[in-house]
């Protein structure tokens, strides 16, 4: 556990690693490439090494240097693999290494912890038993484990719901130019989180693979190759997103450096929301600069594409006058925790009156005070109650070391900033 102490921040400049769900997306187009491919300033955490780790067991030849992973791809062939792969609590690395080892040549059995087995993928295992893949939950909950008989994946048209995760789609559309027939998907039951499908895409583009999108229908031909001999990630504009709360909160000027307003990453677009609760934001070829007000005040905002800056906004609405409505965030519950009940929670305890009927999250801001926040191992609780503490005496973060799942260094840019923490 460890405390933060009110500090005075001023006006400072930071950086941020690599977007996680770029790192993620690059290491499979990488490795369904054929040759090497150079992927430079990465996102080195915890979830991105699960999904190079499962890649190599894959077959799949990764190396990692200081600043870059290398990544020797075969072409859209995958191993099959003797001993089931553990990827912890990475969402992403389970849905999109789920359509991954539909190209292997013999069955893959993908496992997590506890907290993953109770996360859905149901829905991506029914298009998968349906382009003629036999993909099981092995607990029959519709939940990991899960055993994919891989290929030969031939594609065609399937139909699939992403309202509960767009990550289900990503993982189709990652695989579908490695298919003999290509793939035509079509989304039902709506679409969250729709920025990371253009973040896929833009992906897929970069590596030299076609594609036709109409509305809320793909097509990809099949028999493509991705290739790339390097690629560059962008900085996480979801890590940037603590840093511009942290501005709007503590009444400091804050840029986040090498971040553009152009990102296909939605979470780039918190600083409008933080503009319109009354901060200052400007951006250069730099990056974006947020500037905090006394006259901070609470809106109503839909935050169905940026579900993981929720309770980020949560804890700047929780020191903002008057109520604060966030829209669509009903699947916030099959995060990494339940992070709208433990958002809600954490309020609760800093003496923050919040509440959901489920699709809605309500909160009504004041003064929080001092108390101890429970993380239940998710890195976003973890940073965003950490901001609290610059202006609050007595915020203590519990297992703090779960930020290693996205931004192993957030408490040494917390305090190059100024920021005191006691252990």
């Amino acid at each position: 556990m460890i405390r933060i102490l009110p500090s005075q921040l001023s006006e400072h400049r930071v950086r941020v690693p690599g977007s996680k769900s770029y790192t993620h997306r690059a290491l499979i187009a990488s490795a369904l490439g054929e040759g090497l491919c150079t992927i430079a300033h990465p996102l080195f955490s915890q979830d991105t090494l699960l999904t190079a780790e499962a890649l190599r067991c894959m077959g799949i030849g990764i190396e990692r240097s200081e600043d870059a992973f290398g990544v020797t791809g075969k072409g859209g062939r995958i191993a099959s693999c003797d001993t089931p792969i553990d990827l912890v609590n990475s969402g992403t690395s389970m849905r999109l290494l789920t359509a991954v080892a539909a190209l292997a040549e013999g069955p893959i059995v993908l496992s997590g912890n506890a907290r993953m087995q109770q996360r859905p993928i149901d829905d991506l295992l029914g298009a998968l038993h349906r382009l003629g893949i036999e993909a099981v939950s092995l607990n029959q909950t519709g939940c990991p484990p899960v055993r994919i008989d891989g290929g030969p994946l031939r594609g065609g048209e399937v139909t699939i719901d992403c309202s509960r995760s767009s990550q289900f789609l990503s993982a189709l559309l990652l695989v579908a130019p490695c298919t003999q027939e290509g793939m035509r998907i079509r989304v039902s039951g709506g679409l969250v989180s729709r920025p990371y499908i253009d973040m896929t895409l833009d992906v897929m583009e970069a590596f030299g693979i076609a594609y036709r999108r109409e509305d809320d229908a793909f097509f990809i031909p099949g028999g493509q190759r991705y290739s790339r001999a390097s690629y560059e990630v962008e900085p996480d504009a979801s890590n940037a997103g603590y840093f511009w709360a942290a501005a709007a909160i503590s009444r400091s000027r804050i840029t986040v450096e090498g971040i553009s307003p152009a990102s296909k990453q939605g979470d780039v677009r918190l600083v409008h929301v933080l503009e319109r609760m009354g901060c200052k934001v400007t951006s250069d070829t730099h990056g974006i600069t947020v500037e905090g007000c006394a006259g901070l005040h609470g809106i109503d905002v839909d935050m169905g594409d940026m579900p993981d800056l929720v309770p980020t906004l949560a804890v700047v609405a929780s020191c903002a006058a008057g109520k604060t409505t966030i829209r669509n965030v009903s699947h916030l519950r099959i995060k990494e925790s339940d992070r709208l009940q433990l958002t809600i929670d954490n309020l609760a305890r800093m003496g923050i009156q919040a509440g959901t009927d489920g699709e809605t999250l309500e909160i009504f801001g004041g003064s929080p005070h001092g108390a101890i926040i429970d993380t239940c191992d998710d890195h976003r609780m973890a940073m965003s109650f950490a901001l609290v503490g610059l202006v609050t005496e007595g915020i203590c973060i519990d297992d703090e070391g779960c930020v290693e799942k996205s931004f192993p260094t957030y408490w040494e840019v917390l305090q190059s900033m100024g920021v005191n923490i006691a252990a």
